[in-house]
């Protein structure tokens, strides 16, 4: 039984966010590694954005169908403690690193329209970390849309799943309904908790950790 939602920020860009996420308590911190998205990060800020973080919280680098090499520099220069896909990666791909991988799942889309098919596409990545599930939209997440969570109900009952991350329009006011219909592992937000893409709000990250613990602490008691 998850007795505590762990909670990821995403789509960091500033040095100053990245100290707040800390002093707030976030279990991980996420950096954009793809060069269309309006949170992307270079190689030297990531470098300067992971050195602030700290010991016993996750780094995450999140790819979308990047070239190999290029994964292996932000491996090697930035050394995030995990890799996040978010494209179209086979298993093998995401595998090809050796390296611990959370899988996102765009939920709605093409082949995960319904909750059998959601179900078989994330069998598939049976060695991934954790399956993330997001809203199906054409910029690859951070698009602050959510999607129907009945499609997750293969998932949540499956025997065989990986540890669930709930991402997909989260903020302050709708997760704590959203963690008690799926009891998740982790949530994971971005377009939430900012003012701009990649300019995050201290009130609305602070906001967003209080509605999670308040949540747990209310499947607690």
């Amino acid at each position: 039984m998850i007795t505590r939602t762990r909670i990821k920020f995403c789509g960091f860009t500033r040095e100053d966010d990245i100290r707040e996420a800390v002093s707030l308590g976030a279990d991980a911190v996420g950096m954009v590694f793809y060069s269309k998205s309006r949170r992307a990060v270079g190689i030297e800020q990531g470098q300067a954005l992971r050195a602030l973080v700290p010991a016993f919280m996750n780094v995450v680098a999140l790819f979308v169908n990047a070239d190999p090499d290029h994964v292996n520099e932000v491996i090697e220069t930035v050394a995030p403690d995990i890799l996040q896909f978010h494209g179209t990666e086979s298993p093998q791909e995401c595998e090809r690193y050796g390296k611990r991988y959370i899988k996102a799942f765009r939920v709605g889309g093409p082949g995960m329209e319904t909750r059998a098919e959601v179900l078989e596409e994330c069998r598939r990545y049976a060695s991934a970390d954790a399956w993330l599930f997001d809203s199906y939209t054409p910029g690859f997440g951070g698009s602050g849309e959510g999607f129907d969570l009945s499609l997750l109900g293969g998932v949540i009952n499956a025997p065989d799943a990986r540890p669930l991350v709930l991402a997909g329009g989260l903020n302050a006011d709708n997760v704590v309904g959203h963690i008690r219909r799926v009891r998740p592992f982790a949530v994971d937000v971005s377009s939430g908790i900012e003012e701009a893409p990649g300019v995050k709000s201290v009130e609305k990250m602070a906001a967003f950790v209080a509605a999670v613990r308040g949540a747990d602490d209310q499947a607690s008691s």
